[in-house]
């Protein structure tokens, strides 16, 4: 019986891409001597994207797709796909081609070799700005620190999971989702293919630099606890420091006597210090609304319709 591949591809706003994603995608797969189908996640597009991918549909069996009501994001439409892939392999990748089709062979070679989960590695950093390398290089260092795991640089959302891995990915039902994160955290025995990302031949990058930061965040906040800690260690730190402060003040005025405190210094201290509370009570209200989001309960996210054919998929 011959392995099945099924590739998910999250979509937002991808018109001008579906037709020559179909195009470059379709006579790689046909060349891996397995079963495959292509599996659409719709983001709540808002142009034609949907229109497209069911014209496509239409025309080509192997290719289905599941719309969400509104949009609910990237890492809820990734989680989606895998839910609904039924092949042997679930592949992720983006729609903008920035994902070579072309590597692909290498992911299934590894696979086929016996790894459980594939990551493609991103190694033409140069191409980004100034800003954003290092944005990436600081978020790599923290969250090393932070959650004591290793995220290598370069990883992205373009990687091949086992079907045991999916099993292991759909166990998942945490609401603030990092997937890089989760993929890194589920083990099994991975490998890496790197790659170079062509220029995008059409529109422009869902990420802005507030969102990247948002989404840095996430990461940090679903994998540690050591933002809500350090606050007791700095506690202990700066009640130490005021006790030790209040016994010179005494010895002093014994020895001295009383004078005037200055008031810049007391204005200045009590600035600071409610400063370092905003501040920990601004972390504190992360995790706090991150508990609140969980215990709601709702679902990650709303199919709206499924297009193609309903049997199993790959």
């Amino acid at each position: 019986m011959s392995q099945s591949l099924s590739v998910v591809i999250p979509v937002l706003n991808e018109e001008l891409m579906i037709r020559p994603l179909v195009a470059a995608l379709t006579p790689v797969l046909e060349g891996l001597a397995l079963d495959w189908t292509v599996l659409f996640v719709d983001d709540g597009s808002t142009d034609g994207t949907l229109a497209e991918i069911r014209k496509l549909a239409a025309e080509n069996p192997r290719l289905r797709a599941i719309s969400f009501s509104r949009n609910f994001g990237k890492e809820q439409a990734i989680a989606a796909g895998l839910r609904h892939a039924k092949g042997d392999g679930v592949l992720v990748m983006d729609a903008d081609l920035q994902h070579p089709p072309a590597s692909i062979p290498e992911f299934v070679a590894l696979w086929r070799a016996g790894a459980k989960v594939v990551m493609g590695q991103r190694m033409d950093w140069e191409a980004d700005s100034f800003l954003r390398r290092r944005a990436s290089d600081a978020f790599h260092a923290v969250y090393g620190v932070l959650t004591g795991g290793r995220l290598p640089r370069g990883i992205v959302d373009f990687i091949l999971l086992d079907r045991v891995a999916v099993g292991a990915m759909n166990q998942l039902n945490e609401r603030a989702r990092f997937t890089k994160g989760l993929f890194a955290w589920i083990g099994f025995t991975t490998a890496s293919v790197r790659f170079d990302a062509p220029e995008r031949a059409h529109g422009t990058s869902k990420f802005n630099f507030l969102k990247l930061l948002r989404f840095g965040l996430d990461g940090i906040a679903a994998f540690s606890t050591l933002p809500l800690r350090v606050w007791s260690y700095i506690g202990s730190v700066i009640s130490l420091i005021a006790m030790a402060y209040a016994l010179y003040v005494f010895l002093r005025a014994l020895i001295f006597g009383t004078d005037v405190p200055g008031f810049p210094s007391i204005i200045v201290s009590i600035m600071f210090f409610a400063g370092v509370q905003l501040l920990s009570l601004g972390v504190i209200g992360e995790y706090v609304g991150r508990v609140f989001e969980e215990v709601k309960r709702r679902p990650l996210y709303i199919v709206a319709e499924e297009i193609g054919p309903a049997q199993k998929d790959g």
